[in-house]
């Protein structure tokens, strides 16, 4: 389905001490079911503030969001957030804290062991039944993200919402964080908008990725349709010419935007 999400001339304005800040300007992007995108930018750009719109935290001053036809106005579990920051409940274990996920969407609609059921189906996605009954600091940070991945799946989403998930994680880390979440994407062929600010998980991770410009009032400068095939292999991609071409090109756009601001 063509459009299955569309942010249509989106503006947002903030009240900072009274002053006005207008964050967001006329960004336009067009999303089809299935799409991995990416949104890239210099800090300030208002990345965090679209995923905040589309996720019906923020409302937007100007323009809207559509998906699946309906106008996005309210938080919703058809789309659901993965944060930097794991976000998981402390006193819960790994099962507990997908399934206070799970309980909330599907009450009335799973009986006990279907919930149970798709609780463990969704930590098998992401290779932490091992780890099920363990506690949040019992495990390490790629393993808390990898619980916060499959909450986020759990619930089904219409869109999965990501906010720089691999940000605060070392680099092997990282790179077993982008593989399983390209093969979960690959398996459930799931809608992804991610947040990053490196250029080659964007590469490597998307079809298009969406480049910002600088703030105030930024809005999408290029919008680079990212033609490799799946599924993709980092090593093999590592001498590819069209790897590096579309690397280049995020590479270029964001150095020229930030030769803008001075």
């Amino acid at each position: 389905m063509q459009n299955y999400l569309e942010l249509s001339n989106v503006g947002i304005e903030f009240n900072t001490n009274n002053v006005p800040f207008k964050a967001l300007d006329q960004v336009n992007l067009k999303v089809s079911k299935g799409e991995y995108i990416s949104l890239i930018g210099h800090s300030g750009c208002g990345k965090s503030t679209i995923l905040n719109i589309v996720a019906g935290l923020y409302q937007a001053t100007e323009g809207g969001v559509i998906l699946e036809g309906r106008q996005v106005d309210s938080p919703s579990p058809d789309r659901a957030v993965v944060f930097q920051n794991h976000a998981l409940l402390p006193w819960l274990t790994v099962y507990e804290n997908v399934a206070l996920a799970v309980k909330q969407v599907f009450k009335g609609k799973k009986n006990r062991a279907e919930m149970h059921d798709w609780i463990t189906h969704n930590l098998e996605l992401v290779h932490m039944t091992d780890a099920r009954d363990k506690r949040p600091h019992e495990i390490s940070g790629g393993m808390k993200q990898r619980v916060g991945i499959a909450r986020g799946l759990a619930m089904e989403p219409k869109v999965l919402l990501m906010d720089e998930p691999f940000g605060a994680l070392d680099a092997l880390t990282r790179a077993h964080l982008q593989e399983e979440v390209m093969r979960i994407h690959a398996t459930l062929n799931n809608t992804v908008i991610m947040i990053t600010h490196d250029v080659d998980e964007a590469v490597l991770l998307s079809d298009k990725i969406v480049m910002m410009t600088v703030g105030p009032r930024a809005t999408v400068g290029e919008v680079l349709h990212v033609q490799l095939p799946r599924p993709r292999d980092r090593l093999a991609l590592a001498d590819d010419v069209n790897y590096n071409r579309y690397r280049q090109a995020v590479l270029r756009f964001l150095y020229d935007g930030h030769q803008t601001t001075h």
